[in-house]
Order: C-alpha cells, then structure tokens, then sequence
C-alpha cells in the first residue's frame, strides 16, 4: 500500500493541528449563540471517507451531542471524478430544532452539500454549518459554502485519513496522491 504513494500533501501531524484549530472554532462559533450549559449539536459525518476525520473532530469538541448518519456515495468503485452524489441510507433521529454541524471530508464539486443541506433544512433544524476538510479547488467549487474549512488543496485525486480509491486507502494516516499507473493499471 505505502508503494503507491506518489507524494504526501498533508501530513497527520497537519491535520491534527489543524483538526484541533477546527474544533476550537466550532464550539467558539455555537457556544457564542446559546447558553454554555444547555448547548448542544448534532454531528451528521457523510460516510464513509468523513468517518475518520469525523471521529477525531468530535473527540475535540467539549459540547453535548447527538450522532446521526448519511450514507452518501460520489465515487463508485474506481472513479476519480465525481458521478454525482447519491444518498444511500439515512440515520438522522430527530433533528427538528437542532443545530447541525454536516462533516464531510472532501469538497470537490459541491453535489454532497447541495444535495444533504436542504435535506437536513427540510426535517426542521434550527441551523446547518457545514465543515469539510478539504476543499479542491476546482470551477464551481467557489460558489458552494462550507463553514468552516481544513485545508484547500489542488485539483488532484487524494487518498488517506478516510479518503479512498475502489474502498481501499482510508487507513493512511495521511492525505497522498497516488501513482499514476496505479490508478491507470486498475482501470484495465
């Protein structure tokens, strides 16, 4: 596995600065609109690639919370662009009235994010934040909002820290570009 990694672009130490820095944000922004001992969130992470970042995100933020779930699929099998975002399955409990903070790992087309938003919009929450940790840049992607932001990286097809390709990778600690005949080799 480790053979075919091109490059590291982000380091897990990076990310788990930058993680950290995250968190203090998001329980700065929620806990500056509510009452410190009643403040609670509902974490809605896009599984699978946001369970990671998700998992370590959450371990940060010293507020009371609920979990729910959304199964969203935008790379099939060996895809590297997106084919549109699909939501699989859902878990969400009731989240009329309650501010939601969606986790997402990737924004690279912004299909996830307009598609999970309104949904979420529509069960009645009092608000939706969304947070990603990163953010392609790529046309379009500009005009699709995430609130809160890890890193922007270049239009290129990451791996690692619960990204993958054909459902393998996501246990690489860190974000890496792959070898070209690698992804090449797997479509023949």
């Amino acid at each position: 596995m480790h053979r075919d990694i091109d490059r590291v672009l982000i380091s897990q130490y990076q990310i788990g600065a930058r993680v950290r820095e995250l968190a203090q944000k998001i329980t700065d922004d929620h806990l500056s609109g509510q009452e410190r001992d009643r403040a609670e969130i509902t974490i809605v992470p896009i599984l699978t690639g946001a369970m990671i970042f998700c998992g370590d995100l959450i371990r940060q933020i010293p507020i009371q919370m609920r979990i729910g779930l959304l199964a969203v699929s935008s790379y099939p099998g060996e895809n590297i662009r997106t084919q549109g975002s699909k939501i699989l399955g859902q878990q969400l409990g009731d989240i009329h009235g309650r501010h939601v903070l969606l986790v997402d790992d990737i924004l690279d087309s912004g299909g996830t994010i307009k598609a999970v938003v309104p949904l979420l919009e529509s069960q009645g929450t009092a608000s939706v934040k969304t947070c990603v940790l990163l953010r392609k840049d790529r046309p379009g992607v500009q005009n699709v909002q995430a609130d809160y932001v890890g890193f922007d990286i270049p239009d290129e097809f990451v791996v690692g820290y619960g990204l993958d390709y054909n459902d393998y990778y996501r246990n690489l600690p860190d974000i890496v570009t792959l070898k070209r005949e690698i992804i090449s080799n797997s479509k023949k």
